[in-house]
């Protein structure tokens, strides 16, 4: 029902699935953790330095480097990595709002690393609206051992662990409340063997909501891409995303403007279906590079469909690209 009875037969891997995170689909109570994580935020934003240090007042700038609390955004500690897993680089993928394309920038990022040399991982952290083992055509259901469990390999050995690959019927809905959905986030980060893992993509769901918070504060983030579209309404959603980042002690490695232009395919001419860009001009105003600018393209529709997206070769993210191998 609802997703939750497929999982809870891999209870033995997920043990925060069982009982009281079970039963907090249906509770509205604040937990104590999140009550923490909103004060933390909340105060953040009075202090310049370090947002989340309770000594801010007192310590300098170089006295913080190093301290728990400055790297993680909060007083709470970094889920610890699982055992058998040896993630170098935590890449989130993320957009103030839906359906910019967030996935599909998460996914050409990772086929590109991939084509690179490096080897490749990606959590798809969008629990409510999977999408990543449809684009790779992997299907089915992971499987558990004594050290956790074990994520599915796509065609071109990028490894994957999604909600979806954890259901009886991926078409299923997972109906739950925040404090669950943070839970299985970090279970996907320290219940998971990801083995040896150049850089592991998470794709985040849109918005600033549980799972930005929880993936922040929870996970070594060595940064975030923020991905965004021509409109001059993103321009405010971009800037939420960014300050979140900032507040968060998380560096914002760049931003893609995704649906940027079509190419006619009779002239070739660009066509701006969705306004001028005006990611250059926020990119500038917020200090970041832009990674690339991403047309409307069927091609990439199609192999996403096909779960072939792998196949794809994505040159407008080369400087994105080349940014993330100076990490």
């Amino acid at each position: 029902m609802y997703g939750a009875l497929c999982i809870r037969k891999r209870t033995k891997y997920f043990p925060a699935l069982v009982g009281k995170n079970m039963d907090m689909r249906y509770n509205s109570s604040q937990t104590k953790e999140e009550a923490a994580c909103l004060k933390d935020i909340k105060e953040g934003v009075k202090m310049p330095e370090n947002s989340s240090c309770s000594s801010a007042s007192t310590c300098s700038k170089e006295s913080c480097e190093g301290c728990p609390s400055k790297a993680g955004g909060s007083g709470i500690a970094k889920e610890p990595m699982n055992a058998a897993s040896n993630v170098k680089k935590v890449i989130g993928v993320v957009s103030g709002k839906g359906g910019v394309g967030k996935s599909f920038v998460t996914a050409s990022l990772a086929c590109a690393m991939n084509k690179a040399g490096y080897k490749v991982g990606v959590m798809d952290a969008d629990i409510t609206g999977p999408s990543i083992p449809k684009m790779y055509g992997v299907h089915g259901q992971v499987y558990g051992t004594e050290q956790g469990m074990v994520p599915m390999t796509a065609e071109d050995g990028t490894k994957i662990m999604s909600i979806n690959l954890l259901l009886d019927n991926e078409e299923e809905p997972v109906i739950w409340r925040g404090p669950v959905i943070a839970g299985v986030v970090k279970q996907f980060w320290n219940e998971t063997v990801w083995g040896d893992v150049d850089y592991l993509f998470v794709d985040m769901p849109p918005g600033t909501g549980d799972v930005p918070l929880t993936v922040f504060q929870s996970l070594p983030v060595d940064g975030i891409v923020i991905v965004t579209s021509p409109q001059e309404l993103v321009q405010m959603i971009v800037k939420k995303a960014y300050n979140m980042a900032n507040m968060m002690h998380v560096p914002v490695l760049g931003v893609v403007e995704n649906f940027s232009y079509l190419e006619c395919p009779d002239c070739g001419k660009k066509i701006n279906v969705f306004g001028e860009s005006h990611v250059d001009e926020v990119a500038a105003e917020l200090g970041i590079p832009v990674f690339g600018k991403m047309p409307i393209s069927p091609v990439y529709a199609e192999k996403a469909d096909e779960g072939k997206f792998f196949e794809l070769d994505n040159p407008y993210l080369v400087d994105g690209v080349e940014t993330l191998k100076k990490l």
